[in-house]
């Protein structure tokens, strides 16, 4: 029998290498869908299997429900494609070699992460993240127009700049494991790395930490590292910005978060939550404060993205149950809700013609539909109840609050700020004149549904496993 760790990690590359020889857009659309559906049931398939770990591979409380998210947005990214995608050829955007190109990328890039997410080789998770790295910097500049070549390059600049300084961390990690668990594997296999922490070098893992906060942290989106992050989501194409928000940033955190966890076991490293809780703090604030001068839709919720994964690295510095609880399920939100909002902007976008923020006015006439999912979007990242987003923030502003009473100004500060920001842009996009062009477009709402139904549903009632994993995956994170 097939291992779904096989499906999830190898699918994903055999159907990119099977439809980039297929011409015809409907057939390599329908097998994009179809390899990401296969790989999302495989994903479902681990939640009835008990967690395991070998020398390259594991599945555990930390990784298993991440998995299961990143196939799921996936698989939602390949069916919004099909009519986005299938949009851009009808505009002579894109050649159909382009699009062979674009579905196989798009394939390769969801393995490399899958790959990223459940490797037990901190060399193996480095190589998932880097593969995923160097072909979104591809995707990003598929447009082939200056603008979208310079963001491609930057993103390349600067995202091989950190992948290299987390690829010296791994190496300090390995040479701290190594005095330990001996050379080759074991001292590359995370969970024995874990388990042998509190005997690892203190000032080896200190160092690496530092590495790896910086490398890790550049592909996370935190400021100051962020300046690819805003050109990449504005001009690769939508879907790829909604996987580059709702599932590359998490990955990039999730790696993060798994040397967090052997620096923190080891009695007197460097304590991490101090420094997470400053950069978090510094991206939130910054971003918020960006989203007021930002003249592009995507470049809008580009700045939403660092400041959301700016709170979710505060609530990772700030620990302890409640707030790894909170980090988690806002991770989890966050890819959800940014994902459903890009993918709304995308039809917005091929409606006006136009990703300026000035000439797109009166949705609410003009495309009713989009404006009432760009609306549920905006109001759920903005923290608005019922969504899970204000179950995520109540619980990390709370929770501050009760042991640090004057730090929970500086991020409920930020979360205003933003909203004052995302509210006023979103007053603009529904009403008022509607702006010219009005193009029909051939919008797919069942990705969006999906999203926004889920964050909903968490916002009103999280199941109890869903909890008790959130809850057992904080206790590893202390």
């Amino acid at each position: 029998m097939i291992s779904p760790i096989a499906i999830i990690d190898g699918l994903p590359f055999a159907a990119a290498a099977l439809l980039a020889f297929v011409p015809n857009y409907r057939v390599s659309a329908f097998g994009n869908v179809a390899a990401m559906g296969a790989t999302f049931i495989a994903g479902l398939a681990l939640l009835a299997q008990a967690g395991g770990a070998s020398n390259y591979f594991i599945i555990d409380e930390m990784n298993i429900v991440f998995i299961v998210l990143n196939t799921l947005v996936g698989f939602t990214a390949a069916i919004f494609s099909a009519s986005y995608i299938g949009h851009e050829i009808e505009t002579g955007k894109l050649t159909p070699l382009f699009v062979r190109f674009y579905h196989a990328m798009f394939l390769s890039m969801m393995g490399a992460m899958n790959i990223a997410l459940t490797a037990n080789n901190i060399g193996l998770m480095w190589v998932g993240l880097e593969l995923a790295t160097l072909i979104t910097v591809v995707m990003v500049g598929l447009y082939r127009t200056p603008s979208a070549l310079e963001a491609s390059w930057k993103y390349f600049i600067l995202g091989s700049v950190g992948i290299s300084l987390a690829f010296f961390g791994t190496i300090l990690i390995y040479l701290a494991g190594q005095k330990i668990l001996g050379e080759g594997t074991p001292a590359m296999t995370w969970s024995l790395l874990l388990a042998a922490a509190p005997r690892l070098d203190a000032s080896l893992l200190n160092l690496a930490f530092i590495f790896l906060l910086i490398g890790y942290g550049t592909k996370v989106g935190l400021a100051p590292l962020h300046a690819w992050l805003p050109d990449a989501h504005s001009e690769g194409p939508t879907p790829i910005s909604a996987v580059l928000s709702g599932l590359l940033l998490n990955v990039a955190l999730y790696a993060l978060l798994r040397f967090k966890m052997i620096v923190s076991a080891h009695p007197t490293a460097i304590q991490p939550g101090p420094i997470l809780i400053v950069m978090g703090l510094v991206s939130l604030i910054f971003a918020a404060f960006m989203l007021y001068q930002r003249r592009d839709i995507k470049r809008l919720f580009a700045y939403s993205s660092i400041e959301h994964m700016g709170l979710i690295t505060f609530a990772f510095g700030m620990g302890g149950p409640i707030a790894n609880f909170a980090g988690l399920l806002h991770m989890a939100m966050h890819s959800l809700t940014k994902s459903a909002i890009f993918y709304a902007v995308g039809h917005v976008a091929q409606a006006k013609g136009t990703q300026r923020i000035a000439d797109i006015r009166g949705l609410s006439v003009s495309h009713p539909g989009l404006a009432l999912a760009l609306a549920a979007g905006v109001f759920a990242i903005s923290g608005l109840p019922p969504f899970g987003v204000f179950m995520s923030e109540f619980l990390l502003i709370t929770t501050t609050f009760a042991r640090a009473p004057w730090l929970a100004v500086l991020p409920v500060f930020g979360l205003l700020l933003a909203f004052g920001a995302l509210l006023w842009r979103l007053q603009g996009f529904l009403f008022g004149a509607p702006s010219e062009p009005n193009h029909r477009v051939q919008a797919s709402s069942l990705p969006i549904l999906i999203h926004l139904a889920l964050v909903l549903l968490a916002g009103i009632y999280l199941p109890t496993p869903l909890q008790q994993w959130f809850q057992r995956a904080a206790e590893l994170l202390q």
